[in-house]
C-alpha cells in the first residue's frame, strides 16, 4: 500500500515540462514528485547531441548498471560542447512492434536517468507517469523506471489493466508481455510486445521493489472496469476532470460542439465521488485544484488529496523553455491568456487542450506553414494490414499516405503534430533539412488564467516552492 499518502501530486506533463529537476524539487519539499515518461529516449537523445549542459545525463549514465550498454548511448548521441544549432538532431529509432534492440536500450537508459536524477539527494517520493496509448514503448521504459527505483507509477489515457501484472512481473525479473490494441484485428488473433530482462544480465541481476500503481480516470465507471479487470494490485487513483490540460477524456454520450468548436461536457461527466469512497482506495482530485480552497474542498469530499498540473508546469522548475514561458506568464498577468480545447489536434483522437500564444501552433498560419509528417511515431495507430502484419499509420502524416495505409480522410482534418510540437515546446525541437524548425504547442489546463490572481503577485515569474506553500496553507492563513 502506498503510504503515507501525499497531499500533492505534481501532474506528469507533456514531454518533458516535469522534468526531473522540477519532480525533484517537489518530492524535497514532501509531496509526489512526478516525471512524464513520453518521449524520454528522445529527450536524452537530443540533450546529449547538445552538449549535456551541466553534465547531469552524463553523470546518470555512469550510475547505470550496464557500463557497456550506458557508453555506446553516448557514444551514438553526445556531441562535446553541442551541436550547432542550425543543425538537425541525429534521429532515433521509431517505436513497433518488436522494438529495435538499440531503441529498447535506450528507453531503458532514458528512464532510468530521468528517475534517477529526480530521486537524488532526498529521500521523498518520485513517480513516473506514461499514457497507455503509447503501447510499443512501455514496457521496457518501465523497467528503466524501477531499475532506478521509481516509487509511483502514474497512467491514464486509456485502460491501463494490464500494467499491475506487468509491474508484479518486473520486480520478479520476469518476461513481459503487453497486449496491443490494433485497429482492425480479427478475432482469435493476439498481438503483443515483449520484454525479456534475461537479455541484459548486468541488469537482471539487479534487485527491484515494485513501485505502488495509480491509475488516472474519468469517471467511476472506468476505474469500477480496472479493479474487476486488472491483473493486479491498483493502490489508488486520480480522477482526472475535462479542465485538465493535455488530453481529455472525451464527453459522455453524442459528441457536441459550442460555438467556439469545443466539446460540450455535462452533468453525464461528472464524477461519482461517492462510488470511489466505495472503493476503499485513495484518490486524487485533479484538474482546477491549483487553488488552496479547492485542496480544502477535495479534502472535503473523502479524497487523500489534489494533483496540480498548470501551476508547476509554469513555475521556474518546469522543463517549458523559458522564453517561451516568460511569453505565457506574461499572456496571464496581461488578462488575454486563452484555452482552447481543441477536438481535432490530437491524432489520438481526444480532445487536447492548447494555450494561445503567437507563433505556435495554437495559429492556424503557423500550422499551415508545416509540412505534414511523422517522424517520432508516438501516437502513431497500428492497424491489422492484409496479411495479418501490423502496420502503422498517422493522421498527422501526409493525407494521401494515411489515406493509402486504409485511414479515413476525414481524421486528419485538423489534426497537428503533438510530438515534435511537445518537443519544441521543452528547447528540443528538430531543425529541418529545409531550415524549418518545429513550432511549440503549449498545453495547459483552464486554470491558467487564475495563476495572475493566485501565484504571480508582484513578480515575473514564481517557483514550485510558492505553488507548494500557497495550496499547503491552512485556510486561515492569509495570501500573501
Amino acid at each position: 500500500m502506498l503510504k503515507p499518502h501525499p497531499l500533492l501530486i505534481q501532474g506528469g506533463m507533456g514531454a518533458g515540462v516535469s522534468g526531473w529537476h522540477l519532480a525533484r524539487t517537489v518530492a524535497r519539499l514532501g509531496h509526489l514528485g512526478v516525471v512524464s515518461g513520453t518521449a524520454l529516449d528522445v529527450i536524452l537523445a537530443r540533450k546529449l547531441q547538445q552538449g549535456d549542459p551541466g553534465g547531469h545525463l552524463r553523470r546518470a549514465l555512469s550510475a547505470f548498471p550496464d557500463g557497456q550498454m550506458a557508453e555506446s548511448i553516448l557514444r551514438r548521441y553526445y556531441i562535446a560542447g553541442g551541436k550547432r544549432s542550425v543543425e538537425p538532431y541525429r534521429r532515433t529509432p521509431l517505436p513497433s512492434a518488436p522494438l529495435r534492440r538499440d531503441l529498447e536500450e535506450l528507453l531503458i537508459a532514458a528512464n532510468y536517468c530521468e528517475v534517477f536524477l529526480a530521486r537524488d539527494g532526498h529521500d521523498g517520493l518520485i513517480g513516473i507517469n506514461f499514457l497507455e496509448k503509447i503501447q510499443t514503448t512501455l514496457l521496457p521504459s518501465l523497467y528503466g523506471a524501477m531499475l532506478a527505483g521509481v516509487d509511483i507509477v502514474l497512467m491514464g489515457a486509456g485502460i491501463p489493466w494490464q500494467v499491475p501484472g506487468v509491474l508484479d512481473a518486473l520486480q520478479r525479473q520476469e518476461r513481459v508481455q503487453y497486449r496491443l490494441t490494433v485497429t482492425g484485428a480479427v478475432p482469435g488473433e493476439d498481438h503483443q510486445v515483449e520484454f525479456e530482462p534475461g537479455a541484459y544480465p548486468r541488469l537482471a541481476s539487479q534487485t527491484l521493489r515494485r513501485p505502488a500503481f495509480l491509475a488516472i480516470v474519468a469517471s467511476s465507471t472506468l476505474a469500477a472496469a480496472l479493479l474487476k479487470r486488472a491483473t493486479g494490485t491498483i493502490e489508488g487513483f486520480v480522477i482526472e476532470g475535462h479542465t485538465a490540460g493535455g488530453h481529455n477524456a472525451p464527453p459522455r454520450g453524442a459528441l457536441r460542439l459550442d460555438e467556439h468548436g469545443q466539446p460540450v461536457y455535462g452533468e453525464r461527466d461528472v464524477v461519482d465521488l461517492e462510488a470511489f469512497r466505495g472503493f476503499g482506495l485513495p484518490f486524487w482530485l485533479a484538474g482546477g485544484y491549483g487553488d488552496p480552497s479547492r485542496v480544502t474542498e477535495a479534502l472535503d469530499a473523502g479524497a487523500a488529496g489534489v494533483q496540480v498540473g498548470t501551476a508547476f508546469a509554469l513555475c521556474e522548475e518546469s522543463g517549458v523553455d523559458p522564453l517561451l514561458r516568460g511569453r505565457l506568464l506574461e499572456r496571464v498577468r496581461s488578462g488575454t491568456a486563452e484555452v482552447y480545447t481543441d477536438p481535432t489536434a490530437s491524432t489520438t483522437g481526444f480532445p487536447f487542450k492548447v494555450a494561445q500564444l503567437e507563433g505556435t501552433m495554437s495559429e492556424e498560419r503557423v500550422c499551415r506553414e508545416r509540412s505534414r509528417l511523422c517522424d517520432l511515431g508516438y501516437l502513431r495507430q497500428l492497424y491489422r494490414k492484409d496479411d495479418g502484419s501490423i502496420g502503422y499509420r498517422c493522421p498527422g502524416e501526409p493525407v494521401e499516405s494515411f489515406v493509402a495505409k486504409g485511414g479515413r480522410i476525414e481524421d486528419t482534418h485538423g489534426r497537428k503534430c503533438l510530438c515534435n510540437g511537445l518537443l519544441a515546446t521543452i528547447g528540443l525541437g528538430q531543425t529541418r533539412p529545409s531550415g524549418y524548425q518545429e513550432r511549440p504547442i503549449v498545453t495547459a489546463g483552464d486554470a491558467l488564467k487564475d495563476i495572475a490572481r493566485t501565484y504571480l503577485r508582484g513578480g515575473p515569474s514564481y517557483t514550485a516552492a510558492d505553488v507548494i506553500d500557497l495550496l499547503t496553507r491552512t485556510p486561515s492563513a492569509p495570501l500573501p
